[in-house]
Formats: C-alpha cells, sequence, structure tokens
C-alpha cells in the first residue's frame, strides 16, 4: 500500500529536525537550493572554482561571464528590456578593482561606442544603470569598499554591501566569500557572518558590512 505523501514528509522533517542544524537541510528535504547567487566573473580568475563550491553548500549559482558593460548592467538589474531577469538574492561581483571603481577590460573603439560606458564601473555608473531591489551585493576586487562606491549600491536598492576596504590577496578574495557563505550555510546571520570572516586573521579583517538599516548607513568597525 502506498504511503500518504504528507505522512513521509512529516516523518523526514522529524528526522531532519534530529540533525545538527543547516542549511544544507532544506536541500535534503527536497529543495533545489536553499539560495541563489549570481556570480558575475569579470575576469577575475577565481570566480569558477568559487561557482564550483557554492553549488557544494547547496546553493544555485548562475554563473555570468562579463565581457562588456552591457552584460554588467543586464546582470545588475538595469536591463528593463526582453532580456530583463529577476537579480538573485546574493549578488558576487568577482573583479579587480582601484580606487572605489570596479575594473572592466577596456574594448576597442569600435565596440566601445555601443556601450553606455567603458573601463570601469564607479558610483555613478551604479546610480545611473544598476537596480538591485533587496539583493545583498559582496564584492571581492581592491578598495570596492569605498564608501562612494558602496553608498552608490545600497542606493541602487541593495540592502546591505560587502566588500575590503583594502587590497587583498588574490587567494584572500576566492576565500573572502566562500567563507561567508560556509557561514550563511551554518544558519549565521550576514552581520554574524562578516564578524566571523573579519575575526579570521588580518588579511579577511578588511572586509566590512554595510547597510541602510539607520539613517546614514552603518559599516561593522
Amino acid at each position: 500500500m502506498k504511503q500518504p505523501r504528507g505522512t513521509a514528509d512529516s516523518a523526514e522533517a522529524r528526522w531532519l529536525a534530529t540533525l545538527r542544524p543547516s542549511r544544507i537541510r532544506e536541500v535534503q528535504g527536497g529543495r533545489l537550493a536553499w539560495t541563489r547567487v549570481d556570480l558575475l566573473d569579470i575576469e577575475e580568475g577565481g570566480a569558477r572554482a568559487l561557482r564550483d563550491a557554492l553549488e557544494v553548500f547547496g546553493v544555485q549559482v548562475t554563473y555570468v561571464p562579463v565581457g562588456q558593460p552591457r552584460h554588467l548592467i543586464a546582470a545588475l538589474g538595469g536591463d528593463t528590456g526582453a532580456a530583463a531577469r529577476p537579480v538573485a538574492p546574493y549578488v558576487i561581483i568577482a573583479c579587480h578593482g582601484d580606487e572605489g571603481r570596479v575594473l572592466i577590460p577596456e574594448l576597442a573603439p569600435e565596440m566601445a561606442r555601443f556601450q553606455p560606458f567603458n573601463g570601469e564601473l564607479g558610483p555613478a555608473e551604479v546610480r545611473a544603470h544598476v537596480e538591485l531591489p533587496g539583493s545583498v551585493v559582496i564584492l571581492t576586487g581592491c578598495d570596492t569598499g569605498d564608501p562612494e562606491l558602496v553608498d552608490a549600491f545600497l542606493d541602487a536598492g541593495a540592502s546591505a554591501c560587502v566588500a575590503p576596504s583594502g587590497a587583498p590577496f588574490g587567494y584572500a578574495s576566492l576565500f573572502a566569500p566562500l567563507f561567508l557563505f560556509y557561514e550563511l550555510t551554518e544558519r549565521r546571520t550576514l552581520r554574524e557572518a562578516v564578524a566571523h570572516l573579519r575575526a579570521h586573521d588580518e588579511e579577511l579583517s578588511m572586509w566590512h558590512l554595510h547597510t541602510r538599516s539607520e539613517p546614514g548607513g552603518t559599516r561593522d568597525p
């Protein structure tokens, strides 16, 4: 005799509840993923390895190689045409940065003339082209934690922004988002996850959490 579906689900839920708490239990219980991440790869080098690791954590990853500024705008909610798509709850921008700008490979003049901008994504470009309703933005590039760039992402609708205030080693930029998602999978809040990341060592202490939960924004000490 076939067991009623509800009975089986209840038995499984009771069993999962006896295990160590983790968001991965949702995947064990039948969900395809416990959250979604848009991973934007701007010639950073470690994004493909990060994608594979996040999928082990039960995260559904949309990997987006960025070759043009238009690709970046489309991935960050600025495309309102037929190609428009919902932005994931978490957006990782795997990139190089400098002085509060996300660096984008410069295009040849004949290609660049069709782009809304060329060479870098700074505060002005974010405010003009990006819409992130409630997403958490995680940046890996040097100096992308610059207050003006962070404020621009928050003004564009991001609920929080996590980014380094200095110039981390390349392997630290790979490890930082991986560490954060380990913590989130272990049911820590984003604020707790960033605090644990910053406490790990001096190299990772340069990542900060920025939000607009209070007037004027907040930043972890």
